[in-house]
């Protein structure tokens, strides 16, 4: 069973923590996240950009740990730290979520969900996933 879940206007730490508390309940479902880039990340503007750049620049550049740059895969990295990944229960939950940049074709006919306690409510200052990437270098 695959739930498809809509990214767009959502906050990305309260989304990360829904689908990982799903996943770790549910050990039959299979969750994709689509409009990765649409996804926000609540806080002032320079300051969010600013923790991001200082990830990034945290690795060795042949060595890593390499942060992503990709909006889909900060989200997947940000869900991988909801969920305990080191252990096996965690990496089963983790080979069960897929997210995408945009919608795929495979899943353009199906019906994606939102998710309420993870929306935008009167947050002025955020900034989107596809300009963190744009900044972080990734060409979307």
């Amino acid at each position: 069973m695959v739930e498809v879940i809509d990214a767009k206007g959502l906050v990305i730490g309260r989304l990360s923590t829904h689908v990982a508390k799903k996943l770790l309940m549910d050990k039959e479902l299979e969750i994709a996240v689509i409009n990765a880039e649409k996804a926000i990340v609540s806080g002032n503007r320079k300051m969010v950009l600013r923790r991001y750049i200082a990830k990034r620049d945290l690795n060795h550049p042949r060595k890593g740990p390499n942060f992503p740059k990709l909006p889909d895969r900060i989200l997947k990295r940000t869900i991988r730290g909801m969920l305990p990944y080191q252990q096996p229960k965690g990496r089963e939950a983790l080979k069960r979520v897929k997210v995408y940049i945009g919608t795929p074709k495979d899943l353009e006919g199906k019906k994606s969900k939102t998710i309420e306690a993870a929306q935008n409510k009167g947050l002025e200052s955020f900034v989107e996933l596809e300009e963190i990437s744009r900044i972080l270098g990734a060409n979307i």
